[in-house]
């Protein structure tokens, strides 16, 4: 017997706005079951005794220290720029000034 029904699987389409047919109903009846099976054996196998992790191994931040350094003048950021003004990239607006 299917520990979800029908009527439950069409009681959540019509909370979730799906049109769904009656074939679909009895398919996705199934599938749900076969769902809520799997989920109910994970919990079997977790322990009380692990603590709960996101990653199976530790991890370490591989990221370089922040250094202060020179930037690019300018004028050279804006040497292959097809366009500039107030030394500052110049593109086209986007939006309306009310915007």
């Amino acid at each position: 017997m299917s520990a979800i029904t029908r009527d439950e699987v069409a009681h959540l389409a019509r909370l979730s706005r799906l049109a769904l047919g009656d074939d679909e109903l009895d398919h996705l009846a199934a599938q749900l079951d076969q769902i809520i099976s799997a989920v109910a054996r994970v919990q079997e196998v977790a322990a009380q005794d692990i603590p709960p992790t996101s990653h199976a191994l530790p991890l370490t931040n591989v990221y370089r220290a922040d250094e202060v350094r020179p930037s690019l003048p300018p004028d050279r950021a804006l040497a292959a720029a097809p366009a500039a003004q107030d030394d500052r990239f110049r593109v086209p607006r986007i939006l309306d000034e009310e915007a």
